[in-house]
């Protein structure tokens, strides 16, 4: 039986893992909870699942609800200490991080160097540490498998092949809630415009990036080190059906496809479950009730994020932290209706020159930059 920790059980990911595992109770226990402000779900969570450990991120949290837990006879941690002391137990076999920002990088450091299975959702610490983070789980022979559902998508149809064969990638994108929105509309969307996603239930901060099309950017960072790619072999499509998850064309031109519904509880349960396939209760594919399959280029003029992207790859170094801290503080920004929704890319461009050139030499430096980045784009609101 696979001993689970679930870093940010209370978001989207970490309650779908909650729902896929308790199907397969001789296979997976649920060890270990993590969770940061809805303190009401989580305790609702350790109630019924009774883990052995939780830890709550917010200290005034844990000071508040702390007697509530340990009622439960559940160890208690908090901050980021606690999840970094949760993810190196021997009590842990796979970690499943599901943290949303650059809050997860260290996690999964700290799990890669104990060895664990890290079932990753939190495509943050690739971008800004994907070639740290790979060394290392080659270095201590750890797994790193993806919960993304383009990556696990890439994934599945390289079984049986070869990275070296890869001609390209092709992330599929949905296009998000703007994808038929002229730019005057866009320019004008609030974010509760931008929070209805056609297609997927995620989490707010995914929600906003998909509308920018900074999700898909994101991904295309997290496939050049996950799978050793070139940026010029990755390439996007807008499929608005989101039924084709990703595909990977080889040299001989051959393209493999991976199709399904649109659900994250299939690539949940094949990260936990990799290199095997389980049997699930969830609907099957109906290709009849779609009745066709459409493609588009992405509109990169109104969506330029998906550029930006492209190119902190391009500039390397520093880039793609700068890109990330910059965009987190802009879609929390604009969550509160304290930006518009192009002021995202435009300050993101403005950080990435600020801090240009910068080498990427340790995880202690992408700390300081991504601290320095936040800092920096507060200013440039605040003025």
């Amino acid at each position: 039986m696979k001993k689970i920790a679930i870093l940010g059980s209370t978001g989207s990911i970490g309650t779908q893992a909650i729902d896929i595992i308790k199907d397969y109770p001789q296979e997976f226990k649920v060890v270990a909870l993590t969770g940061n402000h809805n303190i009401k779900l989580l305790l609702d969570q350790a109630t019924w699942i009774r883990p052995q450990y939780v830890v709550i991120f917010n200290e005034e949290n844990y000071k508040q609800y702390k007697n509530d837990f340990e009622r439960l006879g559940i160890t208690l941690l908090s901050g980021l200490k606690g999840i970094l002391d949760l993810v190196v137990l021997d009590h842990v076999d796979v970690v499943i991080n599901a943290l949303v920002g650059n809050v997860g990088l260290l996690p999964t450091l700290h799990a890669i160097r104990a060895k664990k299975h890290v079932a990753i959702a939190n495509k943050e610490c690739l971008v800004t540490a994907g070639e740290i983070l790979m060394a290392e789980a080659r270095d201590h022979g750890a797994s790193l498998v993806p919960i993304d559902s383009e990556h696990s998508a890439i994934l599945q149809c390289l079984r049986g092949n070869q990275l070296k064969d890869i001609k390209r990638v092709i992330l599929t994108a949905s296009g998000g809630p703007f994808r038929d929105m002229d730019r005057a509309y866009i320019a004008s969307a609030r974010a509760s415009q931008a929070l209805k996603h056609p297609n997927w239930s995620m989490g707010q901060k995914i929600s906003i990036d998909s509308a920018t099309l900074m999700n898909k950017g994101l991904e295309v960072i997290e496939a050049k080190w996950l799978y050793d790619l070139d940026p010029s072999q990755i390439d996007v499509v807008v499929h608005k059906e989101s039924v084709i998850h990703s595909m990977v064309e080889f040299v001989d031109h051959s393209t493999m496809a991976q199709m399904g519904e649109p659900t994250m509880k299939v690539p949940i349960l094949y990260a936990l479950s990799y290199p095997d396939r389980k049997p699930t209760n969830l609907a099957p594919l109906d290709l009849i009730k779609y009745g066709q399959l459409t493609f588009q280029e992405p509109r990169r003029d109104d969506f330029p994020c998906l550029d930006l992207a492209y190119e902190s790859m391009k500039q390397g170094g520093m880039a793609p932290t700068v890109m990330n801290a910059a965009n987190e503080v802009l879609v929390y920004k604009y969550l509160k209706d304290q930006i518009g929704f192009y002021d995202i890319p435009k300050v993101i461009e403005k950080a990435m020159t600020h801090f240009s050139g910068i080498a990427c030499e340790s995880i202690e430096a992408i700390i300081k930059v991504d601290a320095d980045t936040r800092a920096y784009v507060e200013s440039i609101i605040r003025s």
